[in-house]
C-alpha cells in the first residue's frame, strides 16, 4: 500500500481520476459521492503531515489543469496578483461553504419528507443544466434524499472543475489552486499551526 501512494504522487496520469469520476455519473450518478473523498483525504493527510501533502503531489484536478494548460501556454496570461494576494480565494471559500450548506438543508428537507429530490445538474447551484444526465444503470431502491445529494455534489464538482479549466486556458495552468477551497482552508490550518508553535516557543 505504501508503494501504491508513492507511485501515485506526482503521476503525471493522475487526471484520469477526474475524467473517471464524471464519466461514472453518466454510468450511475450515485458514484458522484466518491468525490468526498477528495475532501476528506486532503484534511486527513494535512492533519497528518503537516503540509499541503494532497495539494502538492495528488490532486487530479491540479494534473488536469496541468495538461490542459499546456494547449495554450503559448498564448495564456499571467495569473492575476488578486488570486494569488486578494481576498478572491475567500470569495471562493464562502461559495464553497454555501455550496454545502444548501446541499445539507435541501438534503435533509428530503430525507424528511419536505421536497422532492431534485434529480437534474445546476451550474453555481441555481442554473439549470438544460438535459437529463443519461444514466447506464438505474438503480432503484436507492433513498431519494442519496440520489438528491448525489446530483447535487457531481453538480458543485462540475461547476468547480469548469472554472478551473478556464483559468487554465487563459492563465496559468494551476491558477485554480491558488483560490481552491480546500487549498484555501490547509493554508488557514497550517499558519493557525505556525502561530500556535509561535506562541509556545515565546512561552519557553
Amino acid at each position: 500500500m505504501t508503494n501504491f501512494f508513492k507511485n501515485l504522487k506526482n503521476n503525471k496520469n493522475l487526471f484520469i481520476i477526474n475524467i473517471l469520476y464524471f464519466t461514472l455519473g453518466f454510468v450511475n450518478i450515485h458514484f458522484s459521492l466518491l468525490g468526498l473523498i477528495c475532501m476528506i483525504l486532503p484534511m486527513v493527510l494535512l492533519v497528518k503531515t503537516n503540509r499541503k501533502t494532497y495539494c502538492q503531489g495528488y490532486c487530479p484536478r491540479a494534473n488536469l489543469y496541468t495538461k490542459a494548460g499546456k494547449l495554450t501556454s503559448k498564448f495564456s496570461l499571467k495569473t492575476p496578483t488578486y488570486f494569488i494576494k486578494g481576498n478572491l480565494k475567500y470569495i471562493m471559500l464562502v461559495y464553497f461553504g454555501i455550496s454545502l450548506f444548501f446541499i445539507s438543508m435541501s438534503t435533509a428537507r428530503v430525507a424528511a419528507g419536505f421536497m422532492n429530490p431534485l434529480e437534474q445538474l445546476r451550474f453555481f447551484i441555481v442554473f439549470p443544466i438544460p438535459f437529463k444526465l443519461p444514466q447506464l444503470i438505474e438503480l432503484n431502491n436507492v433513498l431519494p434524499w442519496i440520489t438528491h445529494m448525489a446530483y447535487r455534489f457531481y453538480s458543485m464538482m462540475m461547476t468547480t472543475t469548469i472554472i478551473g479549466l478556464v483559468l487554465a486556458f487563459v492563465y496559468k495552468p494551476r491558477t485554480w489552486c491558488t483560490i481552491c477551497p480546500i487549498s484555501t482552508i490547509s493554508g488557514i490550518y497550517l499558519d493557525a499551526q505556525k502561530k500556535i508553535q509561535d506562541q509556545a516557543i515565546g512561552c519557553q
